[in-house]
């Protein structure tokens, strides 16, 4: 079963839905055959690489809302965060474009780094106030997942792996994808936003029964039992 994420590292609902999606994944009985890609998505590619500015300051600007309706809305999305074991700081996050961050991540799948680099870049963005957008940030994420360094540092010197990412972009384009996270299972299902794990869990299991199907063998009229009694 292949399952692909298309995620941005700039959104708050991505990290929590990582979270649901994994909680279902650990009860999965046949977690061991489910492969995990990552897509790239970007809520708003056109942010410059540093924005000068808080979150609640681009938001209130982008979306023309009041300030006091983005600090209650960071509020209800931190307290669900806190409910999947993340501790947000909106406070403390740092605006930047993520595109170079995608990049990154695509770097880390060539070495079977992706979902380290997902998760510590989702991390760092809204727990750690770092900046996603900082090539010294990434150049030291890279060296903390192993990743060769004279690669990491090519991401700054060309233009490797933006093609990776804006194929996932069209890509979503092309699947209807408006919004995100959105998990595609085995390009048959869909699941849009962070829904809850027993929603995942539930997907995780209709597919698997398609593509998997019980195969009966042997005679259909063997003896047996069932609700109105046993065979004689």
């Amino acid at each position: 079963m292949k399952i692909e994420i298309w995620s941005d590292v700039a959104c708050p609902w991505c990290y929590i839905g990582k979270r649901r999606f994994e909680t279902a994944l650990a009860e999965f009985p046949h977690r061991d055959s489910v492969e995990i890609q990552w897509r790239s998505y970007q809520l708003d590619p056109s942010i410059p690489e540093h924005y000068d500015g808080t979150e609640l300051d681009y938001l209130s600007k982008r979306k023309g809302m009041n300030p006091a309706q983005v600090s209650q809305m960071f509020e209800h999305v931190a307290l669900q965060a806190k409910g999947e074991g993340l501790n947000y700081r909106f406070d403390d996050v740092v605006v930047a474009n993520s595109f170079t961050a995608h990049r990154l991540i695509h770097l880390a799948a060539a070495h079977g780094k992706q979902d380290e680099a997902k998760e510590q870049l989702l991390s760092g963005h809204f727990e750690h106030g770092e900046d996603i957008g900082s090539q010294e940030y990434l150049a030291k994420l890279g060296r903390e997942l192993g990743l060769p360094q004279a690669e990491v540092a090519e991401l700054f010197s060309t233009d490797k792996y933006e093609a990776d990412v804006r194929s996932d972009i069209a890509e979503a384009r092309m699947l209807g994808v408006t919004g995100v996270p959105f998990f595609v299972i085995d390009r048959k299902y869909g699941l849009s936003g962070a829904q809850p794990s027993e929603v995942f869990t539930q997907a995780l299991a209709q597919a698997w029964q398609e593509a998997n199907p019980l195969v009966a063998v042997g005679s259909p009229d063997a003896d047996a039992c069932g609700p109105d009694g046993c065979a004689i």
